[in-house]
């Protein structure tokens, strides 16, 4: 009798970098010291991320399916200067005109928008001193923190290479030797996995960033837009058949309200921690799976968002609309979050790709009533190159004719680093990868615990059978005991009786 495949013990095949190297760890970036940003030596980092912005042209690889809107934002704590320089919070009643690009993860264009997956929440402030770009989701957390996982992730929620269809079985088996995204998968399964409008679900900033007042003294912040229609779902029942009728009804919902009149807002509000606290708290303040819990940071209101206006032009507005966790202004700076540090490089190389290197020079993303627009560089050249191109001004810096020169002011404050520079694990404090997904399996009621259940258990019953889709269940089913052991058990006896 032939032994399957299965079965037939093999030497484990090492992973190699493009060139050939073999790579010495792929769960974890170099970074400076335990704690440090990311370096660019980093070679495997670097290629991976650039191979994945290039994978696919000329739609984004993630984020596909998108609505857009405009606004503005409006101050309404007169105290936030205390906190940052940043010009946008200078003063109670400021307002800032903004664009805002909602957006589904996984699916490709033309996917129905209604479907369970995180929501890209992307917001554009064309400020007095440039844009910023604050480019989160519709939760507070991600599924990783430390981006050298994340084309591995997407790869494995996105289309088989031999079925090409999304398959049961990467999802789970990727969340099987992965703990640290359970909390995610917590939330993503639960009731906010299918908002029933764009209008109707928070956006978060998600990572950790700095603030710094005008004083020098920085703070670190996170950013909560909290949706002034109430939250309201889908159940998976009602996002079916949603999703089949109309594939656009998110979009359809979004522009119709903004045109009748029904002008949906969000009010944002911040969480501070003060610098000191940062290196004893419980939690890692700069891991993107957890969140700082209230009862420590409280929420604090600074302004309000409203969107009133629809773009005349998907293409030119929507779909070339490029956001870049890159652009800061004055006041507001990077934190030594992992997956923050590799977003820096990752999102302004992914437009540099499909947009072109002169994306900025579209309307969209151009700044607006400021006077740092793109004719203040000494960028010149280059695909689709518009504008006089520096005219017979010198492309260098510095110059004796006159030209743009640095201001010698820091944006923000610079990153204290200490440390061996090579690949290290993240820092896990007093709370493991498991407790908050507990935590918020046990804040849900019992009638949305029994919905988490099913959804789960429903697709993950899907996994393929045999000894490799039981060693996956047996994983997944582990991680979700070690949150709640309710939890565990339920979801256990679920999948038993789908896959008797």
């Amino acid at each position: 009798m032939t032994a399957s495949p299965e079965e037939t013990a093999s030497p484990e095949p090492v992973l190699t970098t493009e060139s050939g190297a073999p790579v010495a760890d792929n769960q974890n970036s170099q970074t400076a010291g335990p704690s440090g940003p990311i370096l660019l030596q980093d070679q495997h980092l670097i290629e991976k991320l650039a191979r994945f912005n290039r994978e696919q042209i000329p739609e984004r690889i993630v984020h596909a399916v998108g609505s857009g809107a405009y606004g503005h934002f409006e101050v309404t704590n007169p105290d936030v200067s205390r906190w940052t320089k940043m010009d946008m919070f200078a003063e109670m009643g400021r307002t800032t005109e903004l664009m805002v690009r909602f957006s589904t993860v996984a699916g490709s264009k033309g996917a129905p928008d209604a479907v369970r997956d995180p929501r890209g929440f992307a917001v554009k402030f064309y400020t007095a001193e440039g844009n910023w770009d604050l480019v989160g989701n519709n939760t507070p957390i991600f599924f990783l923190r430390d981006p050298i996982k994340f084309p591995d992730f997407i790869h494995s929620q996105k289309y088989d290479p031999h079925t090409n269809k999304q398959e049961a079985t990467n999802v789970w088996d990727f969340f099987s030797h992965s703990p640290e995204t359970t909390h995610q998968f917590t939330w993503l399964f639960g009731d906010r996995g299918l908002p029933r409008s764009l209008r109707h679900m928070n956006g978060y900033g998600g990572h950790t960033f700095q603030w710094i007042n005008a004083d020098g003294q920085r703070v670190w912040v996170k950013f909560h837009f909290k949706t002034d229609q109430g939250i309201q779902t889908n159940t998976s029942s009602e996002a079916a058949q949603v999703a089949g009728d109309n594939p656009e009804h998110h979009q359809q919902d979004l522009y119709q309200a903004i045109e009748s009149g029904d002008f949906p807002s969000w009010t944002l509000k911040v969480q501070i921690m003060p610098e000191d606290e940062a290196a004893e708290y419980r939690i890692n303040p700069f891991d993107l799976t957890k969140v700082w819990p209230h009862a420590d940071y409280p929420l604090t209101e600074v302004g309000r968002m409203t969107l009133d206006s629809t773009p005349s032009n998907y293409f030119a507005e929507v779909e070339q609309a490029a956001f870049d966790p890159g652009h800061f202004v004055p006041g507001i700076g990077p934190s030594p979050d992992k997956m923050l540090q590799g977003r820096l490089f990752a999102y302004g190389d992914a437009h540099r790709y499909r947009l072109g290197i002169n994306h900025t020079q579209l309307e969209v993303n151009t700044p607006k009533g400021c006077p740092f627009d793109h004719g203040q560089n000494y960028g010149r050249d280059g695909s689709m190159r518009g504008g006089d191109n520096g005219g017979a001004t010198v492309n260098y810096e510095p110059n004796s004719f006159g030209g743009p020169s640095q201001t010698n002011q820091p944006i923000y404050g610079g990153l204290a680093v200490e440390g061996v520079a090579r690949s290290h694990e993240a820092e896990i404090r007093d709370v493991d990868d498991f407790a908050q997904a507990g935590d918020l399996y046990r804040m849900m009621s019992a009638e949305a615990q029994q919905r988490l259940v099913d959804n789960i258990a429903g697709s993950l019953a899907q996994v393929r059978d045999g000894e490799i889709g039981e060693g996956i269940v047996a994983r997944s089913v582990g991680h979700f005991t070690k949150a709640d052991s309710d939890m565990g058990r339920r979801i256990s006896a679920a999948v038993g009786t789908l896959r008797s």
